[in-house]
């Protein structure tokens, strides 16, 4: 490639560094500008990643940087208006989850860049942290056979105490919905991409800090056409006794016809076939940027697929069926019943 794919992003808040830092290792790609109303911190991201120029107006740099694409990284009530201008400007678009607050608005947003014919992608990179890509190979390659019951059990420890969210992300504290909305949408995400597309949901959720708005808490269980059952159990209360609490964000068990697969807080990978020992899984995965590089990994096969034209795995309308499910664990929890995904579209 003889030019640069030329890229800008707005925002830089706490999440945005894994992902500036992500682009200084992509070297068919130049981040030529960003966007943000601090100056200061714009600076600190500038400064240490490189980015030559910086706007206060995202539509001011869109227009006269000319970008390929844009990495919009700002909050979801931001990103219909964002997006709609980028598109309209031919301009192809990575959009961070949550990808808007509500399920219409997703909606409304991939019908808009698909009506403009620009590429997009949500920003969801928990499947692309290594061990889920190595996982998807393993189960991909019917080593663990008909799949039965995926278990993933997760406690952050970010949430308890009356500074709960303050330190890092002060904004989860107002969110009226946030186990599922923030964080539970990745394992939906996951889940499906190991196991496929989802038939039922059913699920509990619960507030365990009085000093925060959403739920905190929740047991989530979804039943895929295959016939396959998972489980997440989780809250953002409670802490892990993990070395690294926020390396795999838990421990994940999967159990087939021919065998289990046990993903430990480190990252290390094992299967035990049926009637064998418990065996070690030699594969990849370094600690570095975020949760196993996952930004890297995902940017990595945004730029692939961008010069490809191949899909991304996360595109609009692939993404909008986790929105859904998301939706569905929503109502299960308000209702007390299942929640079957065929009558809920």
């Amino acid at each position: 490639m003889k030019n640069k794919l030329k890229g800008v992003a707005i925002g830089a808040g706490y999440f945005s560094k894994f992902q500036y830092e992500a682009w200084t290792r992509i070297p068919e790609v130049e981040i030529t500008a960003l966007c943000n109303s601090n100056m200061a911190r714009a600076k600190g991201i500038m400064n240490s990643y490189g980015i030559d120029n910086h706007y206060t107006d995202y539509k001011d740099m869109i227009l006269k940087e000319k970008p390929d694409f844009v990495d919009i990284i700002t909050p979801p009530e931001t990103h219909f208006e964002m997006c709609k201008f980028a598109a309209d400007q031919g301009v192809h678009i990575i959009c961070q989850k949550p990808l808007a607050p509500t399920i219409q608005e997703s909606q409304k947003i991939v019908d808009y860049v698909k009506s403009k014919g620009v590429r997009f992608v949500v920003h969801e990179n928990f499947r692309f942290q290594p061990w889920h890509r190595e996982i998807k190979k393993i189960i991909d390659n019917d080593d663990l056979g008909d799949l039965f019951q995926l278990n993933f059990r997760s406690r952050m420890g970010d949430g308890w105490g009356d500074d709960a969210y303050l330190a890092r992300q002060p904004y989860f504290r107002d969110y009226k919905k946030l186990l599922i909305y923030e964080t539970g949408v990745h394992f939906i995400d996951t889940f499906r991409y190991h196991a496929g597309e989802v038939k039922s949901v059913y699920a509990i959720l619960k507030r365990l800090n009085p000093v925060i708005k959403g739920e905190d808490a929740g047991l989530m269980i979804l039943s895929f056409e295959n016939k396959a059952t998972a489980v997440w159990d989780a809250n953002r209360f409670n802490e892990n006794n993990f070395k690294k609490s926020r390396y795999t964000f838990g421990e994940y068990l999967i159990d087939g016809s021919k065998g289990s697969l046990r993903l430990y807080s480190d990252g290390q990978i094992t299967v035990q076939k049926l009637g064998e020992l418990e065996k070690q899984h030699e594969y990849t995965h370094n600690d570095i940027g975020f949760a196993g590089d996952c930004c890297y990994i995902f940017q990595r096969d945004f730029i692939d697929k961008l010069i490809s034209g191949e899909t991304f795995e996360t595109n609009g309308p692939n993404y909008l069926k986790t929105l859904k499910v998301q939706e569905a664990v929503y109502k299960s929890a308000e209702m007390n019943i299942p929640i079957n995904m065929e009558s809920s579209i």
